[in-house]
């Protein structure tokens, strides 16, 4: 019998974590919305799981870039606080939680493709997801083959 290759979803983002958060900063923060726009075709083709409509990634940054917009435009017109601060507050926050409910999605999608293709549970945090969110679900993608090993060193355990 030959093993699927574990490392098929890791291998198409083609992501390490720590150049993913760098790049966050360097970037400003842009870089997770280009990741997602980039990524989110190759995701849903492995995992097999359309978890978020296509357009997801441009809707998230159609809300952050108008959010920011908006701050900009405010400063220009005001120094004093302005209905405009309160929209750009309600966009970020609308951001943040639409990279949380993508997160969350991403993580059942990557459970069930972890359980369907290679018959393993991936246990994930909840806790992790919420706060790490995009960069948990990177890290896990990338874990992958070693939470597969150690599946197997257990699952072999138990039948001996």
């Amino acid at each position: 019998m030959i093993d699927k290759n574990v490392n098929i979803l890791k291998d198409s983002i083609n992501t390490k974590v720590l150049n993913f958060v760098l790049l966050t900063v360097a970037t400003g923060g842009i870089y997770p919305m280009m990741w997602l726009y980039v990524n989110q075709k190759k995701l849903t083709e492995e995992m097999k799981s359309n978890f978020v409509a296509n357009d997801y990634p441009l809707w998230l940054a159609v809300v952050t870039g108008f959010g920011w917009l908006l701050v900009d435009i405010s400063y220009a017109i005001s120094d004093t606080e302005t209905v405009l601060d309160h929209i750009a507050t309600l966009l970020s926050v609308a951001s943040a939680i639409m990279l949380i409910v993508w997160s969350f999605k991403a993580k059942a999608a990557l459970q069930s493709y972890a359980l369907n293709e290679f018959k393993f549970e991936l246990k994930m945090n909840p806790f992790y997801t919420f706060i790490f969110n995009i960069y948990y679900i990177v890290y896990c993608m990338n874990d992958m083959e070693s939470e597969f090993q150690k599946h197997k060193i257990i699952f072999n355990q138990k039948n001996s």
